[in-house]
């Protein structure tokens, strides 16, 4: 094993998040507002895709340096064709802790599911931004409703699976789901995640106006729970998380606009055609697919990525605002990087 490389800000290179497919079913406004991805929109072809040999000859790169954790993104991954046999294989890679998967969980079927957890997959993260009917049908921009989500949650759940739920809060759109969100999933134990909406991209309408800050949504739960706060478990765990007092299960805040953690960051993302990514805020990435078509042997590939990562110095949301003024209109857009 080699040693721990670091970037410039002395942070260490652990979690690699890799977007298999940039299509998506839902139309949600922070990420894919049907607006700009409309029935005609060109998603990338399929060759032009990183195959499932590139994927796990990349991973196996990156765990020799160092990576302990890799996420599947999207688009919605589960919309990629084979899916269960990438994750048997990044589960055969010695070194390699933990897989998680970040889902809509419409496609989430009962044989699907098991088929997931079978293979190696026992983590995942699943947005959902609201329980009610009218209010959900219209954020999914396609006129779904939760039931059909919330049924393969639990099913995922009585699988065995480790579930966290993400909520995007937005001011003056689903604000009012925050408690009803917050005691459903206490009910059932699991994790819910509030989630800052951010400034991804340059289709989503952002600005400081429409963020529920982290200090808001404690303030709104406390008049319902009681919660206290807990440490946390490791350096780069990216969320602030509360335990409500009468029972083991926590909530969690994912704070990239009110309380930056640039600083503890050890995420680095590839994209589904093969671009490397040192920030969710970036403006370009680092080609590999080029490369790894081209010939690259493994000491090549292993330098590629550990020069890369030594050279960053991305710190977006320390440096929000200085930073928006600079990069006006040129940011990747999240359904192609993944969350």
């Amino acid at each position: 094993m080699t040693n721990t490389i670091v970037d410039q800000f002395n942070r260490p290179m652990r979690d690699l998040r890799i977007s298999v497919t940039d299509r998506c079913q839902f139309r949600c406004s922070y990420c894919m507002p049907k607006e700009v991805f409309g029935d005609d929109y060109q998603f990338l072809e399929p060759h032009l895709l990183l195959s499932f040999d590139e994927i796990e000859r990349v991973a196996r790169a990156f765990v020799a340096l160092g990576v302990r954790k890799i996420r599947l993104t999207g688009g919605e991954p589960l919309m990629r064709k084979g899916l269960v046999d990438l994750i048997r294989r990044l589960n055969d890679i010695d070194g390699l802790d933990d897989i998680g998967l970040t889902t809509n969980a419409m496609l989430l079927y009962k044989q699907h599911a098991q088929a997931l957890y079978d293979a190696g997959l026992k983590r995942l993260n699943i947005s959902l931004d609201a329980l009610d009917d009218s209010l959900f049908r219209e954020l999914n921009g396609r006129g779904i409703g939760p039931q059909k989500i919330l049924e393969n949650i639990d099913h995922a759940n009585e699988i065995g699976f480790h579930i966290k739920i993400n909520m995007v809060v937005q001011k003056g759109v689903n604000e009012q789901e925050i408690v009803p969100m917050a005691q459903y999933f206490k009910d059932r134990g699991m994790t819910l995640r509030f989630i800052e909406f951010m400034d991804v991209g340059n289709d989503n309408g952002w600005s400081f106006e429409k963020v529920v800050t982290k200090k808001e949504i404690v303030d709104r739960l406390a008049e319902h729970f009681d919660l206290e706060p807990v440490d946390k478990d490791y350096f780069g765990e990216v969320a602030s998380r509360y335990r409500y007092q009468d029972t083991q299960h926590d909530v969690g805040f994912i704070t990239s606009v009110s309380e930056s953690f640039c600083s503890s960051c050890t995420r680095i993302r590839l994209s589904s055609d093969g671009k490397l990514f040192n920030c969710l805020f970036a403006v370009s990435g680092r080609d590999l697919r080029g490369p790894l078509r081209n010939g690259i042997d493994d000491e090549e590939l292993a330098s590629l990525i550990k020069n890369n990562w030594e050279s960053r110095t991305d710190r977006y949301s320390d440096e929000r605002v200085e930073q928006r003024k600079k990069r006006q209109n040129k940011k990747i857009n999240m359904s192609y990087i993944g969350g």
